[in-house]
């Protein structure tokens, strides 16, 4: 019994601090987890920005709501999900992704919530549980799934090499020649035919 493990940012939809960073003019912002591994100290450091800037939940909930999924996303996950099952695996925030949820056509989503003053300013994170997205493989793999896992970032190659396979997906170069042993791959047909000839 299979259970695909998906990235959500940057795999199926855009990433979401690089919208907000072009459509706040902090250029800053665009510092995502393929640049940071260390995600605690990214989103300590992003809330810091925010602060700084006077932004808060609005602001980027405004920028969300003109996000849509990557070309092709949306197909792809709907061809997978009638496949075998699928769980979409993400550090982001209950309060960013349901929209972007929606235009996907309500996929399972595993993610993290944020902490939010009355006046909107943004000032922690909750996480789920410590290192999620691998704890949660882990724990799939105990309820008996075996589990194929895609990512693009470094938070999501813990993941990866906890699964029975595992993918990179669009990947930055670095990542590729730092991980040279984790296949990658650039199309959404091309992960599609890696998972089917993993399953069988």
């Amino acid at each position: 019994m299979y259970m695909v493990c998906l990235d959500m940012e940057g795999v199926l939809v855009p990433e979401i601090w690089i919208a907000f960073a072009e459509a706040s003019g902090i250029p800053e912002l665009k510092k995502t987890t393929r640049d940071e591994p260390d995600y605690d100290k990214l989103m300590k450091w992003r809330l810091g920005v925010l602060k700084e800037h006077g932004l808060g939940i609005k602001e980027i909930q405004e920028t969300i709501a003109k996000i849509d999924p990557l070309p092709g996303a949306k197909e792809f996950l709907d061809e997978l999900r009638a496949y075998t099952n699928v769980v979409i695996l993400s550090d982001t925030f209950e309060q960013f992704a349901k929209p972007l949820m929606k235009k996907l056509g309500w996929p399972t989503l595993l993610c993290n919530e944020l902490e939010i003053a009355p006046d909107g300013e943004i000032t922690g994170v909750h996480m789920r549980i410590n290192d999620t997205k691998l704890t949660t493989v882990k724990c799939l793999q105990q309820m008996g799934y075996d589990t194929i896992a895609s990512g693009d970032s470094f938070n999501d190659l813990g993941m990866i090499r906890a699964s029975k396979a595992g993918f990179l997906f669009c990947t930055t170069d670095q990542i590729k020649k730092d991980y040279p042993d984790i296949p990658a791959v650039e199309t959404y047909d091309e992960l599609l035919a890696e998972i089917k000839k993993v399953i069988g």
